[in-house]
């Protein structure tokens, strides 16, 4: 998470909830997050110096700014240009599909129907990534960055149109046994 937030900040200056809703609206497919998740990676970053922060008022309101200092880009760029690990393809929720046969029978195809609806709507989200993605990068200078954030986000939407795939096939599977 860590790493997440520096990059963030390379971009630009942020508060804790500009954080949360760009990783939750871009990020979630390598990261989900929560308020109390950031809170402790700012809590680390700041004592390592590799971020500051600034009161600001914005609409009436103090809110908390946080950039990232040279320490957290010196930091962010040996963590950028290390070698690109293999963690497998973790997916916590194929743990159900994988003991499904204790569940109700009725439930089954219910619970998929269900989980199959949630990804589409993530699909739904990722396309419309994608798509701003694409016009933003087309009409950009700084494609260098945007080249790869874009990628990210059609790999994502690659992986979910697979997993659509996969549990539509599933449940064809279960509903002709």
């Amino acid at each position: 998470m860590e790493y997440i937030i520096l990059g963030l900040l390379l971009l630009q200056s942020r508060t804790i909830y500009q954080l949360r809703k760009r990783i939750n609206d871009g990020l979630s497919l390598m990261y989900s997050c929560s308020t109390g998740s950031i809170q402790a990676a700012i809590k680390k970053l700041l004592k390592s110096g590799y971020i500051e922060v600034d009161e600001i008022v914005e609409g009436g309101k103090q809110k908390k700014l946080y950039s990232i200092t040279n320490a957290g880009k010196v930091q962010f760029n040996l963590w950028v240009n290390s070698a690109i690990e293999n963690n497998g393809a973790k997916n916590p929720e194929l743990a159900k599909v994988y003991f499904m046969g204790f569940s109700e029978k009725e439930a089954r195809v219910k619970l998929l129907e269900n989980y199959i609806d949630n990804l589409k709507n993530t699909l739904s989200n990722l396309e419309r990534i994608c798509k701003d993605g694409e016009e933003l990068f087309s009409r950009s200078q700084e494609n260098d960055i945007l080249f790869y954030q874009l990628q990210t986000a059609k790999y994502g939407r690659d992986l979910i149109r697979f997993n659509i795939d996969w549990y539509n096939k599933l449940l064809d599977d279960i509903r002709a046994n």
